[in-house]
């Protein structure tokens, strides 16, 4: 995607654009921020496991239906690790790499936070720590979405409700299980007591 190719399909001028947008990489943000679809919160009551099966079926519906959050969320991951805030100063004191940087910075902030608060909210939850543990959320929605999205990248069939409702119960059965290790391993290990010679042992 060029500045030039954008201006002759839009017929926008180039400065009106440039006003609007410091770059290619500020307006191609501003594109996939306008494109995103919201994403639904899960439903308010019922039990952990069935909100958490309804939420990764709504992301799964998310991905499958709407190809560009699958684009943007791959443009945004494979951006560099660091971003470029050292580069010199351009002719007038501005960073045109950093801006540019920033503008993915942005989008990358956005992205993250809108996909990922609603699994935040239901996984901070009391109810899933008292049911869960403590544990890491990045995680623990990495090991819920990701799946999902290797699937599709893939090129894999679209995983369906039984799928996805496997993937769930596979997540929880391991949080149990790692909950109750924890437990355990915070339980302190009973001292053996030594043996006590009895005086009158070996005595008639």
């Amino acid at each position: 995607m060029t500045i030039d190719a954008v201006t002759a399909l839009s017929r926008v001028a180039r400065t009106t654009l440039y006003r609007q947008f410091g770059s290619s990489t500020h307006l191609l943000a501003a594109a996939f921020e306008h494109l995103l679809p919201p994403v639904v919160a899960p439903p308010a009551g019922g039990d952990l496991r069935a909100r958490l099966v309804d939420i990764v079926c709504r992301s799964a519906e998310l991905i499958d239906a709407a190809p560009v959050q699958l684009t943007v969320l791959c443009w945004v991951g494979l951006g560099p690790a660091q971003l470029d805030t050292d580069h010199a100063a351009g002719v007038n004191g501005d960073n045109p790499v950093g801006a540019e940087n920033d503008a993915v910075a942005s989008l990358r902030a956005q992205v993250s936070n809108r996909y990922r608060q609603p699994f935040e909210d239901l996984l901070d939850s009391p109810q899933a720590k008292r049911q869960l543990g403590d544990f890491d959320t990045t995680l623990a929605i990495t090991q819920l979405v990701g799946p999902v999205v290797f699937a599709r990248l893939a090129g894999l069939h679209s995983l369906g409700p039984s799928e996805l409702t496997q993937i769930v119960d596979d997540f929880l059965a391991g949080r149990k299980a790692g909950a109750e290790i924890s437990d355990r391993s915070r339980i302190p290990a009973r001292v053996a007591r030594p043996e006590v010679e009895d005086p009158s042992d070996g005595q008639a």
